[in-house]
Parts: C-alpha cells; sequence; structure tokens
C-alpha cells in the first residue's frame, strides 16, 4: 500500500470524461435503433396522397391512377349517366349506400363531392378482381348493364355510381377512397379533410 496522497481532482476528472464518453457511445448506439422504428421511405410513399390533374378528362373518360398500391379509377361522368343513376335505385342491393363503403361526404346518390366526378378503388368487393369499364358510349349490354363496372371473373356488376346490383356475388359497394379537390383541376386522393 502506497503512502502516497490522491489527488481528487484528476480522479474527478477521469470520472466525468468517462461518463461523457459512456453517454455520447449510448447515444451514438440509439439514434439508429429508434430511427429503424419509423417506416421506410417506400413505405411512406406507398401511404402518401396521390395527385390527379382532372382538367384534361373527357366526359365519359375513365383515368386510372396507383394510391396505396391499389388502383383508383376517376371517371368523369356525362348528364345523361347522372339522369340515370336515379332510375336504378330498385335493381340495387344498397341503392342509400348505408353500407360505409364511403366517406361520409361521399355518401349520396352520385356518391362523389362532384356529382360530375366519380372516384373509387377499382377493386370488386366480392374476390379483389378488377371490373371492367362500361362506358355510356359503349353502344350495347353487356350482362344487362349499359354503363357501369363489370367484373368478369363471377359476374358482379356496378352502376356509374359503383353501386351494386341485386343477385351477383359482390356484397358491397365499391369503395370510394377518401379525397378532396385542390381546386377544379386537382383532386388529391388519400387526404379526407372534408368536401372542400
Amino acid at each position: 500500500m502506497s503512502n502516497a496522497p490522491v489527488d481528487t481532482g484528476r480522479r474527478r476528472f477521469l470520472t466525468a470524461a468517462t461518463a461523457v464518453v459512456g453517454g455520447a457511445g449510448a447515444v451514438a448506439v440509439a439514434v439508429p435503433f429508434i430511427k429503424s422504428w419509423n417506416p421506410s421511405a417506400k413505405a411512406k410513399a406507398a401511404g402518401a396522397p396521390v395527385e390527379v390533374n382532372i382538367s384534361k378528362v373527357e366526359p365519359g373518360q375513365l383515368i386510372r391512377v396507383e394510391w396505396r398500391g391499389k388502383p383508383v379509377w376517376v371517371v368523369r361522368r356525362t348528364e345523361a349517366v347522372l339522369e340515370n343513376l336515379k332510375s336504378l335505385d330498385s335493381q340495387l342491393r344498397d341503392p342509400a349506400s348505408e353500407e360505409m363503403q364511403q366517406p361520409e361526404y361521399a355518401a349520396n346518390p352520385a356518391r362523389s363531392i362532384k356529382p360530375e366526378f366519380f372516384i373509387a378503388v377499382g377493386i370488386c368487393t366480392h374476390l379483389g378482381c378488377s371490373p371492367t369499364y362500361l362506358p355510356d358510349s359503349f353502344g350495347e349490354q353487356v350482362e344487362g348493364v349499359t354503363s357501369g363496372f363489370f367484373c368478369p371473373c363471377h359476374g358482379s356488376k356496378f352502376d356509374m355510381a359503383g353501386r351494386v346490383f341485386q343477385g351477383v356475388p359482390a356484397p358491397l359497394n365499391l369503395v370510394i377512397p377518401p379525397h378532396k379537390y385542390v381546386n377544379d383541376a386537382t383532386v388529391l386522393i388519400g387526404e379526407d379533410t372534408g368536401a372542400a
């Protein structure tokens, strides 16, 4: 055992320096670990809203966009199609859209914010096939539908508001995604801030 005096100042400095270096090391390890909990850029992009320019969509035309890995249809309906919607109620399973397949602001006969534009997820509610679009100008009937959507997989039929007909396998109307109009030429699909 040594009788040399103990340098307490040096001991305090070494203890403090060790604590600082250890704390910095703990932070250096924790930051990447905590960052790994955040969703990847790819995952963030997959759920991000999609901006769609609708200024050049002609009456009767359907355009497709992808949102969250699903096809979304944007259809510009004609006046004749909108008038025809009223006559189909007796043939539909859920004509008043009582099943919540749409946001509150789209729970109307046209199932849309602006009646002229129909926006829906293009996946049949039976087994997930993608129905075929039958524009009003198609000129002939497919399984009794002159305009609307026909699913060739199992024969489900939907009108131009995405409402399912009676007597087909699909149990529900097509899903209306959350959306809002940024301006007259742009709709944002995937962001639900009401009927702006």
